[in-house]
């Protein structure tokens, strides 16, 4: 029986048809048309051309039409027979499908109710309802239930702070195999050194590994999008270091802002000096507290490194000598919110 958290349109008769915009290339549409993917959803439909389903390329709704990406995806996640998948975003289904082939369960979440009920009729029309439970909600506000791997084409427009949910908030879950936008995965493959290492790279990699699997071309996508995609996998670290990600959240964004400029440059930054003023347990006033600020990263010889060629290690060394002074990055007082932390990423 197929599950839904909300009731799908009871009166609303969708049914895909697979949108040929003028500027793809004639190859792409031919290919398109002939690959098994689509079956009946575009052929079905073929002769009305107002029935076609409207996507949205502002709410990040480009569709993985190749089957062979998509069969790379599932052997690349490990899905097995006992593994119960969460796919954020599953459109119309097309990778929703092979996951149902061989996953025990699929939860598939997704906000735009015209894919919920082109997804619940498609899964229904090939036996498989048993197996899928869709919850038709915002995955960035929604509660997932127990899952043991991730495997989703992520919508664009949300990446970093999805990312973020899924490495910072307390799920329990064997690997993440994610495709993204190409530029989203240099970030999150980045290291110290590297000219693409930023705040995205040093908070996702202090808790979780990544691994970059394959690229895919743009033109694997219906709308195409301007850009091309890569698959990562990324996994959570059996280990992982003992700091207040409230803390630590912020001071990589009061570090990384400008990731080029030095510490040094940083920390006089008046405005910065301003905040930290308020927001630490110090007396002291403001030409005081930026030499004690100065003075601290001179002592741990930081003052003019960039924070772009720190490590991980170093830049937590770094925080406890700030907070061990009295000098803090986050208030205390704010609930830890992920969304907030990563929307800007």
């Amino acid at each position: 029986m197929l599950h839904f958290t909300k009731p799908p349109f009871n009166h609303l008769r969708l049914y895909f048809h697979q949108i040929r915009a003028k500027s793809i290339r004639p190859y792409y549409k031919t290919r398109l048309e002939n690959d098994d993917i689509v079956d009946g959803y575009t052929r079905k439909r073929k002769e009305n051309q107002e029935d076609r389903l409207q996507l949205y390329k502002s709410k990040g709704q480009h569709l993985l039409t190749n089957p062979r990406i998509i069969d790379s995806i599932v052997r690349s996640s490990g899905v097995g027979p006992e593994d119960t998948v969460l796919e954020i975003g599953p459109g119309t289904g097309n990778l929703t499908m092979k996951l149902l082939e061989v996953a025990k369960k699929v939860v598939a979440v997704e906000v735009d109710k015209r894919m919920v009920e082109v997804l619940g009729t498609r899964v229904s029309e090939s036996g498989f309802s048993d197996k899928l439970t869709i919850i038709s909600k915002d995955a960035l506000k929604a509660d997932f239930p127990e899952f043991d791997l991730v495997v989703a084409n992520i919508p664009y427009c949300i990446s970093s702070p999805l990312v973020a949910k899924f490495v910072f908030g307390g799920y329990k879950f064997r690997s993440a195999t994610l495709l993204v936008q190409k530029e989203f995965a240099t970030r999150l493959l980045a290291n110290p050194g590297d000219s693409e290492f930023n705040r995205l790279a040093v908070n996702v990699k202090l808790v979780a590994d990544v691994e970059h699997v394959m690229n895919v071309s743009k033109r694997d996508f219906v709308p195409v999008p301007k850009v091309d995609s890569s698959v990562v996998i990324i996994r959570l670290k059996s280990e992982v270091p003992d700091v207040d990600l409230n803390e630590w959240w912020a001071f990589t964004k009061t570090c990384f802002g400008k990731k080029n400029k030095t510490l040094g440059a940083t920390f006089r930054q008046k405005k910065k000096v301003a905040e930290l003023l308020n927001l630490s347990k110090v007396t002291s006033g403001g030409n005081l507290f930026k030499e004690k600020l100065v003075g601290i990263l001179r002592d741990a010889g930081l003052e003019d490194k960039r924070p772009s060629k720190l490590s991980n290690e170093e830049l937590m060394y770094l925080l406890a000598l700030f907070n061990k002074a009295g000098i803090f990055f986050q208030d205390k007082e704010k609930p830890r919110d992920i969304n907030a932390s990563f929307a800007d990423l």
